[in-house]
């Protein structure tokens, strides 16, 4: 009996392995679009209703399963755009051929046919030379004093960057996410050399000037209603340390009053990152179950969970052959989704009515088929983790349901991100802790200048212009959520 028991032990334990083995496997190798063909979830509820699989309350159910047509791309070449500028070359008939076969009498033209070619021209480098006049009193015998004429304030004082150089290095790194070894081979084409520890220090120079900028946004989105968080590892590799440490970049989205895209850097992942900068937030806070957030939630913040999150534990599940239960559960939460596709256009309180009157049935319906099943699934198996997950989160889970305002999952915060893991994928790792909390100030800018539809590069160069000479009351002035409708 001893035996046996170790036996069936062994082979749950091998049975767990090699699921957390290729659950790595796929993170690692597979792509990261969590997508299903329509048809699968249709077949596997109509099998399991024929074959009397799913538990009684799934029989009542009716999962919708909403097929998306794909809009058709435009096909044929887009127009280029009208403010690009133009360089006219006129074709001429060759002299030979200006004359008509027939009669011998010369050819006159009748209309223009323009085709459009694009062409590059690498980017080029000028040196701007600032002459200053000096004056001095003209009588020889006079010690008056000497004046020259004022600089405008630079960005970096007496430094050799102007604000375009400027704002092409930071977007070079943290838009585009160019390495700065890469950006000195790039710029040696243009005919600069410049070393790579030069441009670092522009960057430390530039991230401390725009500072008290991305503090004011900070604070200003600490005044949200609503705000979306997630976090993303980042290696950190300080000069003369061994195998180096993960730090993290944390990012929180505020509401439409508050519009700025706001990055943190921490030496680690504990809740101290998180708390500090939230300390007294009352809102809503939307985010994955991280526990470091539950110290926020006792303290008043209102937690409000993510459906996508909870979808990607049963669609794990379904790609590894696990339990098939776990399409119906993906059937529900596609139907949820597809109301709120119904309700893109509506405001905030046609959305909660229209979820009041949609999707709250739904979520009873799957509330009870989760109940149901969660009684005959294993609790470490991947459906009963997945179960368990959905259930002691629910409460957070159907919250978006009570505003309007709210979103279902948690997917903005997660794209905010997205450049992030691009970039580290490019410079491999940040030399340093300070240079994390660099990375964070700029990141904030370029991200908020997205976010509100602005050119990054255009805002950065006009924020570097005005910043050393901007008053300090009125910082806020040059946020981009601000700064663009004075541009307008």
């Amino acid at each position: 009996m001893e035996l046996l028991e170790r036996v069936g032990r062994l082979e749950r334990e091998n049975e767990l392995l090699q699921r957390k083995n290729r659950e790595l496997f796929d993170r690692l190798f597979r792509p990261k679009a969590e997508k299903l063909d329509p048809r699968q979830v249709e077949l596997a509820l109509e099998a399991m209703l024929d074959l009397g699989v799913v538990a009684t309350q799934v029989e009542e159910v009716e999962v919708e399963v909403v097929r998306r047509k794909r809009k058709g791309k435009p096909t044929g070449r887009r127009p280029l755009p009208k403010d690009l500028p133009r360089e006219r070359v006129e074709h001429k008939l060759p002299p030979e051929q200006c004359q008509c076969e027939a009669c011998g009498r010369e050819l006159r033209q009748i209309r223009e046919e323009v085709s459009e070619q694009l062409e590059y021209v690498p980017s080029v480098v000028k040196v701007i030379e600032h002459v200053r006049g000096v004056f001095a009193c003209p009588d020889p015998e006079c010690e008056g004093t000497m004046r020259r004429a004022p600089l405008p304030p630079q960005p970096i004082g007496k430094g050799l960057p102007a604000a375009g150089l400027l704002s092409h290095v930071v977007l070079s790194k943290y838009g585009d996410h160019q390495p700065l070894e890469r950006q000195t081979k790039m710029l040696a084409r243009s005919g600069v050399e410049l070393s790579r520890s030069t441009l670092c220090d522009w960057i430390r120079q530039t991230a401390d000037l725009a500072a008290p900028l991305v503090d004011w946004m900070r604070a200003d989105v600490k005044r949200s209603r609503i705000i979306q968080t997630d976090d993303t590892p980042v290696l950190v590799l300080e000069p003369g340390q061994r195998g180096g440490h993960k730090g993290r970049l944390w990012v929180y989205l505020g509401d439409r009053a508050h519009p700025s895209v706001i990055f943190q850097y921490t030496t680690n992942r504990e809740r101290a990152g998180p708390c500090s900068y939230l300390a007294g937030f009352k809102g809503y806070l939307q985010a994955d179950a991280y526990s470091g957030y539950d110290e926020l939630h006792r303290k008043g913040a209102v937690e409000v969970g993510c459906w996508s999150h909870a979808r990607r534990y049963f669609y794990r599940v379904v790609k590894a052959g696990g339990d098939r239960r776990a399409l119906v559960a993906m059937g529900f939460v596609r139907e949820l989704f597809g109301i709120e596709r119904e309700g893109r256009e509506l405001d905030a309180e046609g959305r909660r009515l229209l979820r009041e009157e949609k999707a709250r049935p739904v979520l009873e319906r799957f509330k009870a088929w989760l109940d149901e099943a969660a009684i005959s699934a294993l609790p470490k198996s991947a459906f009963g983790q997945a179960l368990g997950y959905v259930l002691n989160q629910w409460q957070a889970l159907i919250r978006y349901v009570e505003d309007g305002e709210l979103e279902i999952d948690n997917n903005a915060s997660e794209r905010a991100l997205r450049r992030v893991a691009i970039g580290r994928k490019n410079w491999m790792f940040a030399g340093s802790d300070a240079g994390g909390e660099r990375a964070a100030i700029l990141y904030s800018l370029i991200a908020s200048a997205q976010r509100h539809g602005v050119e990054p590069f255009t805002y950065l160069k006009d924020l570097f212009e005005r910043l050393p000479s901007h008053p300090a009351d009125r910082i806020h002035e040059l946020a981009p959520h601000l700064w663009a409708p004075r541009q307008a």
